[in-house]
């Protein structure tokens, strides 16, 4: 099929800032695309051939809107599984395959196929719903302090709450949800895995991940992460054993822990591109988005090597500030060198909302990292009147 400059049109489930990411480079290799948002201002309605408002869970519009494409993706979980599934039993191309996202989109589910598949994971127990959470802790079945987390619509830190005490218990809302074993860890890591139908499979570097100790959300990505060598092949070999085992095709991020001693354990995935491969638009040779773009089209992949070190500084919105979204000092960093802002065009800020990205792409790690710091403290995320 020829892609390029052709009838040939992309659809892609969300319209979010990673859409909107993917689109430079479907516009680069000038690929039709076709988006569907709920939200009439999606940060992708500007950069996209053609533009569809409505409702990713509704199977109608989900099954109707993939009608009129060739292949399609998305950059969000939260889609109509049936409707994929029909779409992909008549013949559409769905990337990822919605038989790999019924494994992921629900996190209980997500973590009983690490247990089957053998893959080194923090151990939990599954509860229906919070009533019989509680009762298990009341029968001294779980032990303090552990990680809860709802199985669906979770994102972005919601959903997931580390409980220290039987108070922490009475704020969570009554769904279905795992309790994780609290794993005392070292750093937070993620590789990024791509494979495309043919079986080329490649893996970006290990990042380190620094997460903001209130919001669960990634203040910094850093690549290549501060470890032994010999942790991060240990890494790159168990997110490829997590890909082949969800037989996946396009991007895969596998979000990990590196604990006390030196072992790597899973703790989730997410079938897309992803806030810990950011870096890879200005430091990598081949960016994540390009690279998911070859896999879904079943392109040779591009090169996943770093040019220099690359770290990704997450904006966004203030605590105290709702409404209107002003970036305050952005312009001091525009001169600073290898400093690149990306504003993901939402319009309303709210706290802890991520509203851009800032990447620093610099040959040393440390004057990388002084300069993500001085990029954190310079930028502000509010709002005007």
């Amino acid at each position: 099929m020829n892609y390029f400059s052709s009838d040939f049109k992309l659809g892609i489930l969300g319209g979010g800032q990673l859409g909107k990411m993917l689109l430079f480079d479907t516009r680069k290799f000038d690929i039709q695309t076709y988006v569907l948002d709920p939200s009439d201002e999606a940060p992708c309605r500007i950069a996209c051939n053609h533009f569809f408002q409505g409702d990713l869970m509704d199977f109608d519009t989900v099954y109707n809107f993939g009608k009129k494409v060739d292949v399609l993706t998305f950059e969000i979980e939260l889609v109509n599984l049936e409707a994929l599934e029909k779409l992909e039993s008549e013949g559409l191309k769905v990337y990822p395959s919605p038989k790999t996202l019924r494994k992921i989109q629900n996190k209980g589910t997500q973590k009983d196929f690490y247990t089957e598949h053998s893959i080194p994971t923090a151990a939990y127990k599954r509860f229906n719903d919070l009533k019989s959470l509680v009762v298990a802790f009341l029968d001294s079945k779980l032990k303090l302090p552990f990680v809860w987390k709802c199985t669906e619509f979770g994102y972005d830190g919601n959903g997931v709450k580390i409980i220290r005490q039987a108070s922490d218990l009475e704020s969570l809302p009554n769904v279905e949800c795992i309790a994780e074993e609290m794993v005392p860890f070292k750093n937070e890591l993620a590789v990024i895995v791509c494979q495309n139908p043919s079986g080329e499979i490649k893996t970006y570097p290990v990042v380190e991940m620094e997460f903001h100790p209130e919001a669960n959300q990634v203040e910094y990505v850093i690549c290549p992460a501060r470890i032994d060598e010999k942790v991060a092949e240990k890494a790159r070999a168990i997110a490829l054993n997590v890909s082949r085992n969800f037989n996946h095709v396009g991007l895969l991020a596998v979000e990990m822990f590196q604990t006390q001693d030196d072992e790597v354990i899973v703790n989730e995935v997410a079938p897309r591109p992803h806030n810990s491969g950011h870096y890879s638009i200005e430091a990598s040779y081949t960016s994540q988005f390009e690279n998911h773009l070859r896999a879904i089209l079943d392109l040779p992949l591009g090169d996943t090597d770093s040019k220099v070190a690359g770290i990704m500084v997450n904006l966004v919105g203030a605590e105290g500030y709702s409404g209107n979204v002003v970036y305050q000092n952005i312009e001091k960093i525009l001169g600073w060198n290898g400093v690149t802002p990306h504003i993901y065009g939402k319009k309303q800020t709210r706290p802890f909302r991520k509203m851009g990205h800032v990447t620093i792409a610099n040959e040393n790690m440390a004057e990388a990292r002084k300069i993500a710091e001085d990029v954190k403290n310079t930028i502000r995320v509010i709002s005007g009147q």
